[in-house]
């Protein structure tokens, strides 16, 4: 009897502000993703928190029929527990690709609950996806790890003086600076920010999404992103460099506009393009990142060359989006992508819970 098919559940949505882009990546995950080797289970999460296990999308893809851009939460409403282990009558393996952006689901919190249901997962643990979704913490492991970066300051709400934040940043970093949210991403709640004034007004935009909020340093600089794969020993990508087609490059210029161009390979030398290769898996090892990562970099040519921008352990996953497309380029495609990383999940899995818990 042939073995039944790898239960690949597919997470999507949730309840962070980057809800959007999540249902687009599901979309095209689901429709590559090879039938022929998984039984697809999406599972989608509202807004508010409810999950849904999404069966019209599970017959469309069944019946060989084209799902939306952008696939919405839809169905029957299911308790954590059932969608990710199902009703129990089926002897396969399941496997969890989560493809929650941000907080609640990029941040740890639905890595531990699966550690919790014994289940595997794709990409980074708890720990990894709680430093990396927190870009405050991400630059002081990095910081500890000697990983070049920009200059930047935190503040966080209630404990630091919002008095003292913007003379602060003024004299230690200069203008223009950018004010982000430590813990979000896809450029939401980001601002580019040119007086004092204006650096007030982005920690308030900022402080709606986060209470602890990163400003940067703006610099003069290339912006070039690699792809890293794998568990202990990573590998990484060709590089690719961002053009924005805006100041900088924001949530409009990522997901409305599509005005930023990707360029894939990166014009660099050679002997450029081996360290940023380097140092992107070394980063990678460095925050204890697991199955997949983006990491984001600046190039000052004439200056500091490559600093450590951020890592993004669930990227955006589109056919169009820049992980997917660097590792094409570099000789993956995506459905070979999504089999390497279901594969890197079961062996980071077994390697987990292989350990005693005897004394």
């Amino acid at each position: 009897m042939a073995s039944p098919l790898l239960r690949l559940v597919v997470l999507y949505g949730g309840v962070s502000a980057e809800h959007d882009v999540s249902c687009v990546t599901a979309a095209h995950v689901l429709a590559a993703a090879d039938r022929s080797k998984y039984d697809l289970v999406p599972v989608g999460i509202t807004k508010s928190g409810v999950w849904l296990r999404n069966d019209k999308a599970i017959a469309t893809i069944g019946e060989g029929g084209e799902l939306p851009d952008k696939l919405e939460p839809a169905g029957t409403e299911v308790e954590p527990l059932t969608a990710i282990r199902g009703d129990g009558s089926s002897q396969a393996v399941t496997v969890v690709l989560p493809l929650l952006h941000g907080p609640h689901g990029e941040d740890g919190t639905i890595q531990g609950m699966l550690e919790l249901f014994k289940v595997p997962y794709v990409g980074a643990g708890v720990l990894s996806s709680a430093v990396c979704m927190d870009k405050a913490m991400a630059k002081i492991v990095a910081e500890q790890s000697g990983i070049p970066q920009c200059r930047w300051v935190q503040f966080r709400d209630g404990i630091d003086d919002p008095r003292e934040i913007v003379s602060r940043v003024v004299d230690e970093l200069g203008l223009p600076v950018f004010v982000k949210p430590a813990n979000l991403g896809s450029s939401v709640g980001i601002t580019k920010a040119h007086d004092a004034s204006e650096v007030d007004k982005a920690i308030d935009l900022a402080l709606r999404y986060d209470d602890v909020v990163i400003i940067e340093e703006a610099v003069t600089a290339r912006e070039v992103e690699v792809a890293v794969l794998g568990n202990t020993a990573p590998e990484s990508s060709v590089p690719g460099e961002i053009l924005p087609g805006s100041e900088f490059y924001d949530y409009e210029d990522k997901y409305v506009t599509g005005a930023a161009q990707l360029v894939i390979p990166a014009d660099l030398p050679d002997d450029v393009t081996r360290d940023v290769r380097e140092l992107a898996a070394r980063a990678f090892t460095a925050l204890r990142c697991a199955g997949m990562a983006r990491v984001d970099f600046f190039y000052e040519a004439d200056g500091r060359g490559w600093l450590l921008n951020e890592i993004n352990t669930i990227p955006g996953f589109t056919p169009a989006s820049m992980y997917p497309k660097l590792w094409e380029a570099t000789g993956i495609s995506y459905p070979d992508l999504i089999d390497q990383l279901v594969a890197l999940a079961l062996d980071g899995h077994r390697r987990r819970t292989g350990f005693s818990t005897e004394h």
